[in-house]
């Protein structure tokens, strides 16, 4: 049987841990055939970004229409897309297709490294996130797209709501760099829903908005509705975080074969 067929558009990371590679892992993790439409290349390991180079629209635009027009979707995520011009290229497809979309609106990378040109951040939030089923911005991205800083939980509405003005179908506030107890959330301007994880003591997180995006459009592709995609996405992403690696001179990525390896492991006697 074929598998649900989901498509990334992001940028690649040479390192492995993030951007295509990581959704690419991650839609074959949970059971997705993963395609992609790369935008942009990046030179970039575990200690930062050393340049990235964006394709030119007309191949962005022929990627889409060529997985698009024989292949077909059942869900889309969105990652790195640099500038104005990929990101009204992107949108203007989205805006005509009938399958769900995950908007991660990538602003900056792990490291600290800009990934999205100033200029571009007017066009995120005109054109782009109105195609989003579920948009999922960091604390800094919904400074960056709405002005809203959260400083605590109590906040994470208000930022919501801001994010939901922009068009997007449901918001998803990750308040992971919160002090406290990590809690992300949910919301569609009606119902709400706040997702808790232990806090866990590892640095070696490369990818996880990444990871988290393309695990809740695989789980949207799969059949489940956002709430549920969004729940079983956090688990994925939680096992992946706790499992991360060393790999380089600085933060390595999360492991997207954490069940696969957990699974694979001799039992031991006694």
């Amino acid at each position: 049987m074929t598998p649900p067929r989901v498509l990334t558009v992001a940028g690649s990371d040479s390192g492995g841990g993030a951007g295509i590679q990581a959704d690419l892992k991650t839609m074959l993790a949970l059971g997705t055939h993963g395609m992609s439409v790369i935008a942009a290349v990046t030179a970039q390991n575990s200690v930062g970004v050393q340049g990235y180079w964006e394709l030119p629209p007309e191949a962005v635009r022929a990627q889409l229409d060529s997985v698009l027009g024989d292949i077909g979707v059942q869900a889309v995520k969105t990652g790195m897309l640099a500038s104005p011009v990929l990101v009204e290229t992107v949108a203007e497809v989205l805006a005509g297709l009938d399958a769900p979309v995950v908007v991660d609106p990538v602003g900056v990378s792990k490291h600290g490294d800009s990934l999205l040109a100033p200029e571009a951040v007017g066009t995120v939030k005109s054109r782009l996130l109105p195609t989003a089923t579920v948009v999922t911005p960091n604390l800094w991205e919904v400074e960056q797209l709405t002005g809203v800083k959260v400083e605590g939980e109590d906040d994470l509405r208000r930022a919501a709501d801001a994010v939901l003005a922009l068009g997007p179908r449901w918001a998803l506030i990750k308040g992971g760099h919160l002090p406290g107890e990590p809690v992300d959330l949910l919301t569609d301007g009606t119902t709400e829903y706040r997702f808790r994880a232990e806090r866990l003591d590892n640095r070696h997180t490369h990818g996880t908005g990444c990871t988290l995006a393309s695990a809740i459009a695989s789980y949207l592709a799969l059949g489940e509705n956002v709430p549920d995609a969004v729940e079983k996405a956090k688990v994925y992403v939680t096992g992946a975080i706790a499992n991360g690696f060393p790999l380089g001179a600085g933060i390595g990525p999360v492991d997207h074969a954490w069940r696969w390896r957990t699974n694979a492991k001799p039992a031991t006697d006694g």
